[in-house]
């Protein structure tokens, strides 16, 4: 082989070589190449999850504030979307709230005003079996811990709860109401909010011996529907099982059969077009119950308990 072929052929080795050295194309060595940083980030892994409104939404909110929307949309949202459009971007369709679309009234009983209102309070009213007062000044505990202090309380704290899990929430009266509402008054809260459930947080101030809790039901008259009655019954025998379980007390010894009582002269209940109950907590005047309701732990129980009831009467 002369020189110009020893060299022709030396360079088309070399150049072999040199492809196979590259060892394939650019885009598998290349600084543009997706295998060298990596995949692509997805949109939910590059944007923040932030949280949805009802996680941020604060339970203290006035009483007319719509509850959070369970699926974390906003009110001028497409209502035909589906809920996997509006899901975290953390993945995942957020979980309905489990009172979500349900209203219920909380009537904290009583009113810390009311001794101030005589002339008010004892005016008449018509509550459909008998003529009653519009209101009452409560009990106390021996050492003047107020019922409608502790029904208040009690009845925040069970706002706070109701909220958390999607309830609407109207209160029949705040620390701003002059006194009462009346009776009557209390009850066509409950009807003109189309309430699911409505319930009347009470004490009882019997003899210091007795003690325990019992539930108050509507004995039916002729204004009511039997479907009513029927209804406050289940949500009361709901109410009973949960309060029980939740804070311990026992049924009442000294009233109604099991912790149940069914009235009929409670404007309250007689003049209620949606199912609602009464409860007797407990007795203010029992030593070792007082104790109890004067413990902010204790209260919470309380509040916990009765949203309990309310929860599963509902669902």
């Amino acid at each position: 082989m002369n020189v110009t072929g020893r060299a022709l052929t030396a360079a088309l080795a070399l150049c072999a070589l040199g492809v196979t050295a590259c060892g394939g194309a650019q885009d598998d060595t290349g600084t543009g190449s997706a295998q060298a940083t990596g995949p692509a980030a997805s949109p939910a892994q590059t944007t923040p999850s932030g949280g949805s409104p009802e996680e941020t939404a604060s339970p203290g909110s006035p009483d007319d504030t719509p509850a959070p929307d369970p699926t974390g949309t906003a009110e001028s949202a497409d209502p035909g979307a589906s809920s996997e459009s509006a899901a975290p971007a953390t993945g995942g369709a957020a979980s309905p709230k489990p009172l979500a679309g349900k209203v219920v009234v909380v009537d904290p009983g009583h009113n810390e005003n009311n001794f101030r209102h005589t002339a008010e309070i004892n005016r008449l009213v018509d509550v459909q079996t008998q003529k009653k007062a519009c209101d009452t000044t409560g009990t106390t505990t021996p050492n003047g811990y107020s019922e409608a202090a502790f029904t208040w309380d009690v009845s925040k704290r069970m706002t706070a709860l109701l909220r958390a899990r999607g309830a609407k929430v109207v209160l029949t009266r705040t620390p701003q109401t002059p006194f009462g509402p009346c009776i009557t008054e209390r009850a066509a809260i409950g009807n003109r909010a189309r309430a699911d459930a409505a319930i009347s947080v009470h004490a009882d101030g019997s003899a210091a011996g007795n003690r325990g809790f019992h539930v108050i039901m509507p004995k039916k008259i002729r204004s009511q529907t039997a479907r009513m009655v029927a209804e406050s019954e289940k949500l009361g025998l709901a109410v009973r099982k949960a309060f029980r379980e939740g804070t311990g007390l026992p049924y009442s010894t000294y009233i109604g059969r099991q912790a149940l009582d069914y009235r009929n002269d409670l404007g309250g209940l007689n003049l209620s077009t949606v199912p609602k109950v009464f409860i007797e907590t407990g007795n203010m005047k029992n030593p070792a119950e007082a104790r109890l309701f004067r413990s902010a732990e204790f209260r919470q129980k309380v509040a916990l308990a009765l949203v309990d009831g309310l929860q599963d009467y509902l669902r």
